[in-house]
């Protein structure tokens, strides 16, 4: 895109893309690093805006950046740390899956979830640590699992 059309375009939405920015992830410097990201590549990419879509398009790409900073955000606090040498074949499954433990399950399930596939607990272990029965765990476990295995597989179960 030329110079002077990503110009104009700075100066009639970058005042509204900021705002978006702040409302999400709620930082100023965060913010104007998502916006300034996007201008960036407007200017060194192929990407040809419609006059019409042009807004529509600004403000969906900070919407996503945003979004997509929450989620490496979240993922980067998550107890389910994951290394190059657990991820080492390029295989996305492990961080989709934390993705979904992180979205979807409540703070209790995230914690027995944890305890079990992260730290290797015995259900005793975890009955103990969360204060509740090994047949409770049992059925926490069997309820993620279950949920775990009908997001990604559907058909399956």
């Amino acid at each position: 895109m030329e110079r002077e059309s990503v110009r104009r375009l700075f100066m009639q939405h970058y005042v509204k893309m900021q705002r978006v920015a702040r409302s999400l992830l709620y930082d100023e410097k965060e913010s104007e690093d998502v916006v300034s990201d996007i201008f960036e590549n407007l200017l060194c990419g192929q990407i040809v805006l419609i006059p019409e879509t042009e807004e529509s398009y600004l403000m969906t790409s900070v919407r996503n950046a945003c979004l997509k900073r929450l989620r490496h955000e979240a993922i980067a606090r998550s107890p389910f740390p994951i290394s190059p040498e657990e991820n080492e074949d390029g295989d996305e499954r492990l961080t989709d899956i934390v993705e979904f433990v992180i979205g979807h399950l409540s703070a209790q399930e995230q914690r027995i979830f944890h305890f079990r596939f992260t730290e290797g607990y015995s259900y005793e272990d975890i009955a103990a640590a969360e204060g509740i029965s090994k047949v409770a765990v049992w059925k926490h476990l069997s309820h993620i699992i279950t949920k775990i295995k009908k997001h990604f597989n559907p058909k399956s179960v």
